[in-house]
């Protein structure tokens, strides 16, 4: 699995973050940064359900 988010489209909701912290994270304006890209198979599921909360679609996951 493979974790990308684009910061363009990025609205900082912080859906990723409360959801899988270990991969997530907002910088200073709110936007998201990917803190591990491919995150192991115990930080897997929450970053699945990261992607799917996202509402602007910036979380993506790579199967």
């Amino acid at each position: 699995m493979r974790v990308t988010a684009d910061r363009d489209i990025c609205v900082g909701a912080g859906m990723c973050v409360l959801t899988a912290p270990e991969v997530f994270d907002q910088d200073d304006d709110g936007l998201v940064t990917v803190l591990v890209s491919e995150p192991d198979d115990d930080a897997a599921p929450a970053a699945l359900e990261a992607g799917t909360l996202c509402p602007s679609g910036a979380v993506r996951i790579i199967e």
